[in-house]
């Protein structure tokens, strides 16, 4: 900010030292044309997210933020309650306690928006934190839980006001975690060690256990990614084993970035079960399978063609982890590889409220044998988000 006068910089002084609050609007809005060989459909959605800020003392902090969502379909607004949170910190002690953000080391467990608390301790060791949260209360949509079949058909059913309380919210779990992260173990490598719990409370006592991590090994412009996972779960009483892992190799200048990843996650056989993350996270942009009992391989390239304007390019590879006689896999059952996708992405900041995103690819079944005789997939997609304040 440029300060005109003596005057004006005084009555900033004096406003933000009265109120300490920040004030903002986000607009995000996202259009989508896809479709399978000839069959093609339109779909809209939007979210308007009024947000405030402010400081609490010397030592804390908030942050509120809601959201009214607008989609095509049967039921257009939906609101929402977004990040909430309270967050105090004092020399090495962190507490943060409300609705927020939380991501296990590899991003594919659990990761999105949960209400609850987190206390961290930093020490010469690294950082040290506890948390607990629970999902109950969220929007189903957001916090995109399917661990059983009954929850996945919780999510495709559409909200109804009349049956509100069984449409809306997300299935009852309880989340914990103890987690231990150093941002240079040996002076320069990160790393991030976890160990997460989810107990379910609903009618179907499903309950799993995660030990996962997560090491950087930056070489040069080489940066090394390993990671995995595994997991204990127990279904009425009966217990089963799972495991996930990725490893990754990127080449990073300060305008290019190159990368090759290798994703696996166990999938059903003799010795183990299908891995079985809390929240569903995609994996790719036009197939987004799951990441349980398939595995992918992607090339994934960006670059930064303008101070306004970015490009990427990625390539996905889906495999099937095991194939089950007669399971009926949604990938098709001739064989384990699932076929190719291909996606490239325009990202323009023309300034610094406006962002508009535009991306297309496809997803090519006939480049596997699971099922290579189905139609191809498409999708063309723009999203523009504008900041007001």
């Amino acid at each position: 900010m440029v300060v005109r006068g003596e005057k004006n910089f005084y009555l900033l002084i004096f406003t933000c030292s009265l109120f300490a609050l920040d004030f903002g609007i986000v607009l995000d809005q996202s259009a989508e044309y896809s479709g399978s060989g000839s069959d093609s459909a339109f779909g809209y959605n939007g979210i308007l997210i009024p947000k405030v800020s402010g400081l609490l003392g010397e030592s804390g902090a908030f942050y509120i933020s809601a959201g009214l969502n607008y989609e095509t379909g049967p039921l257009a607004f939906v609101p929402e309650l977004l990040r909430t949170d309270f967050h105090w910190s004092q020399n090495i002690w962190d507490f943060r306690i409300g609705r927020m953000m939380y991501q296990d080391p590899l991003g594919f467990i659990a990761a999105g928006l949960f209400d609850g608390a987190r206390l961290s301790f930093d020490s010469e060791a690294g950082t040290f934190s506890a948390g607990g949260w629970y999902t109950g209360l969220l929007s189903k949509i957001r916090a995109n839980i399917e661990m059983t079949a009954n929850e996945q058909e919780l999510n495709a059913t559409a909200l109804d006001y009349s049956d509100f309380a069984n449409t809306y919210f997300a299935p009852r779990r309880v989340i914990s975690a103890l987690e231990w992260e150093h941002l240079g173990l040996g002076e320069c490598i990160p790393a991030r060690l976890s160990l997460l719990g989810q107990f379910g409370l609903g009618d179907e006592p499903l309950h799993s256990q995660y030990l996962a991590g997560k090491i950087s090994v930056p070489a040069g412009v080489l940066i090394l990614d390993i990671g995995g996972c595994l997991e204990l779960f127990q279904v009425s009483g009966n217990f089963n084993t799972a495991f996930a892992a990725e490893t990754g190799i990127s080449w990073v200048t300060l305008s290019q970035r190159l990368s090759l990843l290798a994703r696996y996650s166990s999938g059903k056989s003799d010795s183990m079960a299908a891995f079985l993350p809390l929240t569903t996270v995609s994996q790719g942009y036009i197939l987004q399978p799951k990441l349980s009992g398939i595995s992918l391989i992607s090339l994934d390239y960006t670059a930064r063609l303008h101070r306004t304007l970015s490009l990427g390019l990625s390539s996905f590879y889906f495999i099937q982890s095991a194939l089950e006689s007669g399971s009926g896999s949604p990938y098709g059952n001739e064989g384990r590889l699932v076929g190719g996708e291909f996606y490239g992405r325009l990202n323009w900041a023309p300034v610094s409220d406006i962002l508009i995103n535009a991306g297309g690819g496809m997803f090519l079944p006939s480049l596997g044998n699971s099922a290579p005789n189905d139609k191809s997939f498409w999708k063309a997609e723009l999203n523009v988000v504008i900041s007001f304040f």
